[in-house]
């Protein structure tokens, strides 16, 4: 029964030690930060070639055409 007792509070103290160490790691909350911005940028460029998308398709069909009448 000792033995038990001793193993369990071995784990707890060890789990105590990986929570404290994990507490003061902050490179997981930089790397999320990271995605984020990675994210938003990604969202920005979509939308940029959803606006100008259609310009740009229509300046193709104008130099198309223009270059068949020529």
């Amino acid at each position: 029964m000792l033995k038990l007792y001793v193993t369990a509070a071995t784990l707890k103290d060890t789990a105590m030690a990986t929570l404290r160490r994990l507490r003061g790691d902050k490179q997981g909350v930089t790397a999320i930060e990271y995605g984020l911005i990675a994210g938003a940028i990604a969202i920005a460029i979509i939308a940029a070639v959803i606006a100008v998308g259609g310009d740009i398709k229509g300046l193709f069909e104008k130099t198309s055409t223009s270059l068949k009448t020529v």
